[in-house]
């Protein structure tokens, strides 16, 4: 077992990477102070992995209740996240209660955020079921519910208590799931490490496989350069933001196209290869670099346009009224060769156009 720590003083975590955590009761229920539980999970990894942590969980002494939420990111808003607080007071869970987020990336944002609102805080923690929730949003403290008109707009910054992460459970992801993960994997490298983005390159087979000993090496560096960027920045007020590259014109494409019709990921992907020609239009990548980021995204499956029926109007009214809007200024990640990247603002109209026009 890797085991790596987000260091926010007081409010620092642990993250432990490995196989067949989900069984090891004394790992389930030490970051639990009390005695109640709330499981958060979805109608998909309920049949999968729940009975492992309830076991776990009540093994170790501690009242568990589930609440099973439907499946999908047209679900994360705050209806479903009522369904959390329904059976949290209904339950008559106390504020020493914790909650625990079993699931992908909607299920870690809507119990991390029901966590920081619930009594005014109580403890959480994440267990993450994806590729996408493993290597990037189970760490930070990132949690959000979306809003019709934008994604991930009603929020808070709560750190969890700990992240568990088995890669057992990447065995039941489906290859489309799995594909959109490796697009945050994939904007790692090209924000942060050249030398990861080139690993990403040549153990592509063996990552594609399911190879446990690449799966761990590869997550444990994307959890390392996370917990290393948010330790910096935890509120993305410099350096966090970096972790947004594409993310400006992915999430106009989920806003778009209705959340869940692209994938996360899918859409990171889109937006990441649009982000790149916007960078390639100012001479901060080359031809080379620039094509290397969409090979790379095209060999792990992902798409590297974005949808054909989405205009270049449609992108400028979501983007907007996107978060990295500043002062009335749009702000975009753009990479810097591959291994870096800045954030830039006052990019003129035509060359955002071009870019996503054409790329």
């Amino acid at each position: 077992m890797k085991l790596l720590n987000v260091q926010l003083g007081d409010r620092s975590y642990p993250i432990y990477i490995g196989q067949n955590l989900l069984s090891d009761s004394q790992l389930m229920s030490q970051h639990v102070t009390g005695t109640q539980v709330m499981v958060v999970t979805n109608t998909v990894v309920a049949p999968l992995y729940l009975e492992q942590v309830l076991q776990s969980l009540e093994s170790a002494g501690k009242n568990v209740d589930v609440v099973t939420l439907p499946d999908g990111e047209s679900y994360k808003n705050l209806e479903t996240l009522n369904i959390i607080f329904d059976q949290l007071l209904s339950k008559k869970h106390g504020r020493d209660t914790s909650i625990i987020a079993l699931g992908g990336g909607v299920i870690g944002d809507m119990a991390g955020f029901a966590a920081s609102c619930y009594q005014r805080g109580v403890e959480f923690i994440q267990i993450p079921t994806t590729v996408l929730s493993q290597v990037d949003s189970s760490v930070g403290g990132k949690t959000a519910v979306n809003h019709p008109l934008g994604k991930n707009m009603i929020g808070a910054f709560y750190q969890p208590q700990a992240v568990v992460i088995d890669i057992d459970c990447l065995a039941t992801l489906p290859q489309r799931e799995f594909a959109a993960g490796m697009a945050e994997v994939i904007k790692y490298g090209i924000i942060w490490d050249n030398e990861f983005y080139q690993w990403l390159i040549k153990h592509r087979t063996e990552i594609q496989s399911l190879s446990s000993e690449h799966l761990i090496q590869m997550i444990e560096r994307c959890c390392a350069i996370k917990a290393d960027v948010v330790a910096q920045d935890e509120k993305e007020h410099g350096v966090r933001a970096l972790l947004n590259l594409g993310h400006t014109f992915g999430h106009a494409i989920e806003s778009e196209q209705g959340y869940g019709k692209w994938l996360h990921g899918e859409a990171v992907a889109a937006g990441t290869v649009i982000a790149a020609k916007t960078a390639l239009t100012m001479n901060r990548i080359t031809p080379s670099e620039f094509d290397s980021i969409k090979d790379i995204f095209s060999r792990y499956s992902l798409p590297i346009v974005k949808p054909a029926d989405m205009s270049t109007e449609q992108f400028m009214e979501h983007m907007a009224i996107d978060k990295k809007v500043l002062a009335g200024k749009l702000r975009f990640i753009l990479p810097q060769g591959i291994g870096h990247a800045d954030v830039v603002s006052g990019i003129d109209n035509s060359t955002l156009s071009d870019a996503i026009e054409n790329h």
